[in-house]
């Protein structure tokens, strides 16, 4: 029999703190983010249906660059929101609600909510 694994991290703490007070719908869906070393990758997600509506990374940004060029994590994750705003528009999405997860607003996650008000985004 499998040991039940009681440990919660505070990661996992954070996480379940901030996710409990949103939900997301068709018409206001949820942008969750995912803050790796090297890449950042956003989503937007119904909740209620269950369905991610679309996503959006900067791993093709970064992986396309010539090697005269350089961008940092955050430029290169503003340039994925500004074509994830691109995509809602034409899917006239107007407003959502922002998920932080466990990561402070600050940094890559900060860029990425201020890139959504920028691009007329309700937050």
């Amino acid at each position: 029999m499998a040991k039940i694994n009681h440990y919660i991290t505070k990661a996992e703490s954070r996480k379940r703190r901030v996710r409990s007070k949103i939900n997301g719908t068709a018409e206001r869906p949820r942008v969750t983010v995912n803050r790796a070393n090297k890449y950042s990758y956003i989503q937007l997600i119904d909740d209620v249906n269950g369905v991610t509506l679309m996503s959006t990374s900067d791993v093709k940004i970064r992986q396309g660059l010539k090697k005269s060029e350089t961008l940092t994590k955050t430029e290169s994750t503003i340039k994925a929101t500004e074509e994830l705003v691109a995509k809602m528009k034409k899917a006239k999405i107007s407003s959502v609600v922002f998920d932080r997860g466990q990561y402070k607003y600050h940094g890559r996650v900060k860029a990425i909510a201020e890139t959504l008000r920028n691009g007329g985004i309700k937050v």
